[in-house]
């Protein structure tokens, strides 16, 4: 049960400073960021988002070596 993912709304993800609220609302609408809708909240999966951004991260430090 210690490997269960952490989800937040988008504004709660905001405030933990890894990406801008309106990064984040953009990547939804984009399809882009890792989460379920329930009901008219979107819930984040912080954990899917953090490693999406690192390993696009490290995608763009190798494309500019």
């Amino acid at each position: 049960m210690d490997n269960l993912p952490m989800f937040m709304t988008i504004r709660e993800t905001a405030k933990t400073g890894i990406i801008s609220e309106y990064h984040l609302r953009m990547m939804e609408k984009q399809g882009k960021l890792p989460g379920v809708r329930v009901g008219n909240r979107f819930k984040v999966n912080v954990d899917l988002l953090v490693d999406q951004l690192n390993r696009e991260s490290a995608e763009q430090a190798q494309a500019r070596q």
